[in-house]
């Protein structure tokens, strides 16, 4: 009879980074360069669906399909930062934080590694990063071009964006939609701020946002606390079976036996209680909080959308000053080179004002389209996540229930007579044959009355709890006195 698997948990269930699985991080090395010490990371591109084994020599050659550099965390923190400039607006991927303390542990590192790796992945597969020219140079300039492009003030990327197949394979934006946008729009200086028809989406996506997150940290906030109560079983359990198998040696029967049986049964839950613990952790609290990153990661993208209105609403008043100061220079006689210079500014200011127009629009789209699929794909993502932790929970309980189970049968063979005493099983003719082969049976015999004669004459055998010296006082005689002999 073939067993019934149970649905793939998070870890075994596809990722949408999975598609970008031709990205790897690996081989961390540490570094000291005099005071400073830190951890490289090997980034390596390969052609998708195929092992390094598998490609030829001539695609492994080809810098334009293979790719292997070293990155350090700063410089994965220099792609984080960067994403944000040239893709404002878009939910950048969370970013593992910094660790001041313990960051040269080999566990630490390790996570690290695999954070690292998916930041990468997810980025690649992003539809709105995955053609970033920071990102191309991340994954293929080497140290000499990487560290110029880290430390100029412009831009220094590479000529070809042929790597990535996932930015291939996307369709170039249309541009139409954001001058359909402004010729909607009826743009108006309202508390130094300009308006767009978009406002109140935005407002509501703002509300809906903060909403999400307060709600999100409750529901962190009591998972970790049921996942420590989980190990806080486990360990409980662990000390609940080491008292019962005390109890169970300090008894020589068949229910010191049973007492064992269930020391030995709680050892056995303490382990399946420290892996569920654990379970709990991987497959529900960490996407918890990845849940909660993201969050903050689609707080950051309306910010950006923010700090775009704030520029271009102050573009849009220094060109208003503009025009009001120009206004009045030409009509002040003999200041025709100093309205000239006005009117070149106001021109240069104007210029400005247009392209951050467009750069505000542009973002305001993008923030539209990135809460769209959020709220699509995290949705999603929840519901499988939530889905994971019951049939965890049903896989756990499950068995518990058997373990506990194997006990009652053992426990029921134990019998007890009228003083609470227990009863031997009877073994078996061929067992006692075998247990006593050459046993004699004292022939029963009366018990002799006791007298105080007897007992001093009497020889008692010594034991580690008793002192041959003592007597019971339920037989003492009375000692005699000088008036009882007259």
């Amino acid at each position: 009879m073939m067993s019934m698997a149970g649905p793939p948990t998070i870890s075994e269930r596809p990722q949408a980074e999975d598609a970008a699985s031709y990205i790897t991080v690996s081989d961390p090395v540490q570094h000291a360069e005099g005071m400073n010490k830190f951890t490289s990371y090997r980034v390596d591109v390969r052609p998708p669906n195929a092992a390094p084994s598998e490609q030829p020599q001539e695609v492994q050659m080809n810098v334009s399909t293979f790719s292997a550099v070293l990155r350090r965390y700063s410089d994965f923190l220099w792609l984080y930062e960067r994403l944000h400039m040239e893709k404002a607006g878009a939910i950048v991927p969370p970013l593992p934080e910094k660790q001041p303390v313990g960051r040269f542990d080999p566990n630490f590192i390790e996570d690290r590694r695999m954070s690292l790796e998916r930041f990468l992945r997810r980025v690649a597969v992003h539809p709105e990063l995955a053609d970033a020219k920071c990102l191309d140079t991340f994954l293929r300039a080497d140290d000499v071009t990487f560290s110029a492009t880290k430390n100029a003030k412009g831009e220094v990327v590479l000529a070809s964006s042929t790597l990535n197949p996932v930015s291939l394979s996307m369709k170039p934006k249309n541009d139409g939609s954001f001058k359909r946008w402004f010729a909607e729009a009826k743009t108006s200086i309202s508390g130094d701020l300009v308006r767009s028809p978009d406002d109140d989406l935005f407002e509501e996506i703002h509300r809906y946002v903060h909403g999400l997150d307060t709600q999100m940290r409750n529901v962190s906030h009591q998972t970790t606390g049921l996942v420590r109560k989980g190990k806080e079983i486990a360990n409980g359990l662990f000390e609940f079976g080491l008292a019962f198998n005390l109890l169970g040696q300090s008894e020589a029967d068949a229910l010191g036996d049973a007492l064992g049986k269930v020391g030995e049964t709680a050892d056995r839950l303490s382990v399946l209680s420290a892996d569920h613990a654990a379970k709990e952790t991987s497959q529900f609290e960490d996407p918890i909080q990845d849940y909660i990153k993201t969050i903050y990661a689609v707080k950051l993208a309306l910010q950006r959308r923010h700090e775009k209105r704030l520029s271009y609403s102050t573009c849009v008043a220094s060109v208003e000053a503009k025009q009001s100061a120009l206004s009045r220079m030409r009509l002040m006689p003999g200041q025709e080179a100093k309205a000239y210079a006005l009117e070149m500014s106001l021109r240069r200011t104007q210029e400005a004002t247009q392209v951050a127009q467009e750069d505000f629009a542009a973002v305001s789209q993008r923030v539209l389209r990135e809460v769209d699929r959020f709220k699509r794909e995290k949705a999603e993502a929840m519901r499988r996540t939530v889905l994971d932790y019951i049939n965890l929970q049903v896989d756990y309980n499950k068995k518990m229930e058997e373990i506990w189970a194997t006990l009652i049968p053992q426990l029921e063979q134990v019998q007890l007579d009228n003083n609470s005493n227990v009863i031997a099983p009877a073994p078996s003719p061929g067992a006692q044959a075998q247990n006593l082969p050459n046993t004699p049976v004292p022939a029963p015999h009366a018990p002799a009355p006791f007298s105080a004669q007897h007992q001093a004459s009497q020889q008692v055998p010594a034991t580690p709890y008793s002192d041959p010296s003592m007597l019971s006082v339920q037989y003492r005689d009375p000692p005699t006195t000088p008036m009882q002999g007259m």
